[in-house]
């Protein structure tokens, strides 16, 4: 048994390494998964390659690739039609130049809420704040910090509706919609993005007390926006709003209206609707929005072919990495030195599944890097202990799924997460430089306001 958990650590812990270190998880996930299963003899090693880790692979790939796929086209068409840059630079009008690292920050919430990729927001925004930056005399070390906290804290995990991967993969666990603890999310997002815009605030204040400003910096590329051929305000802003009330119609109203008792078949899966309704709702959506962006922005998509193309090649690499990572939690869950890791897990907190339930989900975010990552190794291990631990403490599945949701954005982002090396890339800067406000704004703050959820989840319920 000791040996048998002491390959799961160290494939865990080579798994956190060689991601860091830029080794695909499309080979590391398989390969790492089958060193853990070398310390359990009795443990046929082929089948749970093909008949454990594909398996979880492939069923995750079935469920969610739509949502990849159409996510990614809306990204794609979001920014080459210029509909992102056109919301980015109405914030800014709104706001003034003076309030530059809000004004980012705000630019970035409203095209992730939307359904834009993280990194498509990123790339997109990156001139514009550049331009800000400088105009207002602020160090660039801080554009990192800024752009996490508004694409990767509160719109990623906390606000009921979002579209983004980390509110969608515990619909199917628990049976819940994208608007799960509505009051909850609303408030945890509220403290992400107050705390994090303190800090910056404070931080930029410190700055300028020491003389500090945008330094130099010759490797930028000139910051010029092409006003001309960019959608009028209402018209990008159009497909974003779809997004959100569409998600809504369809999860609060549309579906539960319907006879979908054939879904109890063996054809279909033998579920109910509970348990589809949430990816329905975005897949449906999406699609929908899509139609809507490319209606109302045809002028401003003169390669539509190609943007289409683009993005769906975009959201395979994402979704495989992201169901490699579902495939090696299967294997490891099905290992028999895993029943002490789970039950030690369980154990953190004996009578407080929300407790147990964050550090899980936390702490194998942290160690893949991953927020969607270590959530689907968390549920595909655990997701039904959860729920059933849940039932028998009177705690809502809604409750479970925002937890769950939140948690995955605290120490995802450590130093090896690819969205933190991608962004410091894209801003030119290194860790050095300016991981140490990320560190606050979309690790430390994301801590707080997951404490404050689970506490108040815990006296007061699901709302």
């Amino acid at each position: 048994m000791f040996f048998s958990i002491s390959l799961i650590l160290l494939s865990l812990g080579l798994l956190m390494f060689l991601a860091y270190r830029g080794v695909t998880v499309l080979l590391l996930a398989p390969l790492l998964a089958l060193l853990a299963v070398l310390g359990s003899p009795d443990t046929p090693f082929m089948a749970s390659y093909t008949q454990v880790f594909m398996k979880a692979l492939g069923g995750f790939i079935a469920l969610y690739f739509p949502l990849f796929l159409l996510g990614a086209v809306f990204g794609r068409l979001m920014e080459s039609s210029g509909a992102a840059r056109v919301i980015a630079l109405r914030i800014v009008d709104w706001l003034g130049p003076g309030r530059a690292m809000l004004a980012i920050v705000l630019a970035c919430a409203v095209l992730t809420y939307g359904g834009v990729s993280l990194f498509v927001v990123a790339f997109a925004v990156y001139p514009l704040a550049v331009a800000l930056f400088r105009a207002a005399d602020v160090p660039k070390r801080l554009m990192p910090a800024t752009v996490a906290l508004g694409a990767f804290t509160f719109t990623m995990t906390a606000l009921p509706g979002t579209p983004a991967i980390q509110n969608a993969i515990p619909m199917p666990y628990f049976g819940t919609t994208p608007f799960a603890a509505p009051g909850l999310g609303l408030l945890g997002g509220a403290v992400m993005l107050g705390m994090g815009a303190w800090w910056l605030a404070w931080r930029l204040a410190q700055a300028r007390a020491r003389g500090e400003g945008y330094g130099a910096h010759p490797d930028d590329a000139p910051a010029q926006v092409e006003t001309a051929a960019l959608p009028r305000f209402a018209v990008a802003l159009a497909p974003i709003v779809a997004v959100v009330l569409l998600n809504w119609l369809f999860s609060a109203h549309l579906f539960s209206r319907l006879d979908t008792r054939y879904l109890a078949s063996a054809f279909y899966g033998a579920t109910n609707l509970e348990a589809v309704r949430g990816v329905w709702s975005i897949i449906a959506a999406l699609a929908l929005s899509n139609l809507l962006l490319i209606g109302l922005a045809w002028r401003s998509l003169p390669n539509l072919k190609l943007d289409l193309d683009t993005g769906a090649s975009a959201a395979v690499l994402p979704i495989f990495n992201t169901a490699s990572q579902v495939g090696y939690g299967a294997v490891i869950a099905s290992l028999v030195g895993f029943a002490l890791i789970r039950d030690a897990v369980l154990g953190i907190a004996p009578g407080q599944p929300l407790v147990s339930l964050s550090i899980a989900v936390n702490l194998l975010a942290g160690i893949t890097g991953s927020a969607s990552g270590g959530m689907s190794i968390a549920l595909q291990t655990l997701g039904s202990t959860y729920l059933e631990m849940g039932r028998v403490a009177g705690i809502a599945p809604e409750l479970l799924h925002r937890v769950t949701s939140i948690a995955t954005g605290g120490l995802d982002a450590l130093p090896h997460n690819g969205a933190v090396i991608t962004l410091l890339a894209i801003c030119k800067l290194t860790h050095r430089q300016s991981y140490g406000d990320i560190l606050v704004v979309a690790v430390l703050i994301p801590l707080v306001a997951l404490a404050a959820v689970v506490m108040l989840g815990t006296w007061f319920g699901s709302f």
